[in-house]
């Protein structure tokens, strides 16, 4: 039977300046998709960066997914959040979509080192049964 798995996903070491140069990568792609929606009036400052911390997460581990995140907060706020091109007080409302970004940003970097492990276990054939476990009756 052929295991399940995303064997054409490359993965980086985590710790790596190949995995910080691909999270500055994702990013920068990231912020000119955003930017084009912000363009066409669009309010959801965030929505692009979302799936890539997340693909961040799976490829380059959660060191490079947080740095992109501590890269995005600032980014997002100087270029597409009105005034553009300039740091400017917040109001409640940018606030709040920080505050949940960072929320969904730590959740999708959980949920994407999860994956990963996941990923490392399969491809090392599984988990390997040494014993019987607690549940298991022994009668």
């Amino acid at each position: 039977m052929r295991r399940a798995g995303l064997r054409g996903v490359p993965r980086v070491r985590p710790w790596s300046w190949q995995a910080f140069l691909l999270g500055f990568a994702i990013v920068a792609v990231s912020a000119a998709l955003q930017g084009i929606w912000v363009a066409f009036g669009e309010r959801l400052y965030f929505a692009a960066f979302l799936p890539s911390i997340f693909l961040v997460g799976i490829v380059a581990g959660v060191p490079a997914a947080v740095f992109a995140v501590l890269l995005t907060i600032p980014l997002v706020w100087w270029a597409l959040i009105p005034p553009f091109f300039e740091f400017s007080p917040l109001t409640s409302a940018y606030a709040d979509s920080i505050n949940l970004f960072f929320l969904f940003a730590v959740l999708l970097i959980g949920l994407a080192d999860l994956c990963r492990e996941t990923m490392a276990i399969v491809s090392r054939g599984g988990l390997n049964r040494t014993g019987e476990s607690a549940a298991t009756n022994s009668r």
